[in-house]
């Protein structure tokens, strides 16, 4: 199939009424979904493959989109997650010698209806004006459906805001890998929507890598005698994830080292007690600067979340839930969104990005090492008291 050549009709709805003609990509049909923009300019296959974009259509706002086509290697999960996807200008030919399909092609596969031809840009500054909105793709025989139908369509589809998407993207079994280097123990990882590059990285520390199905219980954990949890990135909305925040307080409760990247971020913050909000138009891309405010070191980071945690920017808090003193770890300069959260009187810390950047910057995969070295340096404190 030959994407740039396409003469399919495709319109792109969305809930605001703004209709944007073009032209089909992927498969044909109808979706549905929250219409996000994402920035990087390169890593399309990561983005597709990441389980956190679940219920989501995902337009890129880089203008050329395909030429380095898909392959098995660079998957960061079993399959295609968006709802589905927009782009301007899809490449005509695959030229990479790693490709194994065209993109086209790979969306097909997987029934993911797209569209091209639009102006992107236009849809981006709507968006950031009026923030994301449910939206609809229409095309095939779809993109003939009456235009106040394809309307009452979109706006009839569920808003992200109170979602739980865990169970659609979590593993049905647990999956372990296998430690890679001096071993530490057994790591439970609540997959939320974890990408590969997150295991690859635990595993590389260390750690045999228990991949848990979302609905586990505290004995489920208990029962593989982890030295630590970890909580994935994943879609959804954090304050319709009550069993997840239970979960973890009896993990911080066990005074079980935790870390947790994104989604784990804001379930971290709920489990201490504070509240979560939606973004207008959320952090999407791999170019996004954040300030450790341990190191004074800002980082260009790789995002994809439209919720955040409310704590308080400056200083230390109590945590609210009982969990002694915490801090914000990290911000975002380009809002002051809290971006990390660290408590200073348990073993626990996450933060809102995606360390692993599998497709981006690597500045913040320094957080593998830091995680480690807490693990072990509870799993120190804790024989030293059992000589005592």
């Amino acid at each position: 199939m030959n994407p740039g050549l396409s003469t399919d009709p495709a319109v792109l709805v969305l809930e605001d009424g703004s209709r944007y003609p073009g032209r089909a990509y992927g498969a044909r049909g109808t979706t549905l979904g929250e219409v996000v923009f994402a920035t990087g300019m390169t890593g399309y296959q990561e983005t597709l493959t990441d389980p956190s974009y679940a219920g989501q259509i995902v337009l890129q706002t880089a203008p050329h989109i395909g030429n380095t086509g898909m392959n098995t290697e660079d998957t960061e999960s079993r399959r295609i997650w968006v709802s589905g996807y927009i782009v301007r200008d899809p490449s005509r030919v695959v030229s990479n010698w790693r490709a194994e399909e065209s993109l086209d092609d790979a969306l097909v596969a997987d029934g993911v209806v797209g569209i091209s031809g639009i102006d992107t840009r236009s849809v981006t500054r709507r968006i950031r004006s009026s923030g994301s909105m449910r939206g609809g793709i229409f095309s095939g025989d779809a993109a003939d459906i009456d235009p106040d139908e394809q309307l009452r369509i979109v706006q009839e589809a569920p808003e992200m805001s109170g979602r739980n998407l865990s169970a659609e993207v979590s593993v049905a079994a647990a999956q372990v890998t296998p430690a890679r280097g001096e071993r530490i123990g057994n790591l439970a990882v609540l997959d939320l929507g974890v990408k590969q590059a997150t295991i690859n990285n635990l595993a590389d520390r260390g750690f045999d890598v228990h991949v848990l199905p979302q609905d586990v219980s505290i004995d489920d954990i208990r029962a593989i005698d982890p030295v630590a949890v970890f909580y994935s990135n994943g879609p959804g909305d954090p304050a319709a994830s009550d069993d997840h925040v239970e979960l973890l307080r009896a993990v911080l409760d066990d005074r079980l080292p935790f870390f947790g990247i994104c989604f784990g971020n804001q379930l971290l913050g709920r489990a201490l007690g504070f509240g979560t909000y939606k973004l207008p138009f959320g952090h999407r891309g791999i170019n996004q600067p954040v300030m450790d405010r341990t190191t004074g070191r800002v980082e260009i980071t790789a995002h994809n979340h439209g919720f955040a945690v409310d704590a308080p920017l400056d200083g230390a808090t109590d945590s609210p839930a009982g969990y002694g003193r915490v801090e914000v770890s990290h911000v975002g300069l380009n809002d002051q969104v809290v971006e990390g959260l660290r408590a200073l009187d348990i073993p626990a810390f996450s933060v809102q990005y995606h360390p692993e950047a599998a497709a981006g910057p690597h500045d913040a995969n320094y957080l593998f090492d830091r995680f480690r070295d807490m693990v072990l340096a509870a799993r120190g404190d804790a024989t030293q008291k059992d000589n005592d």
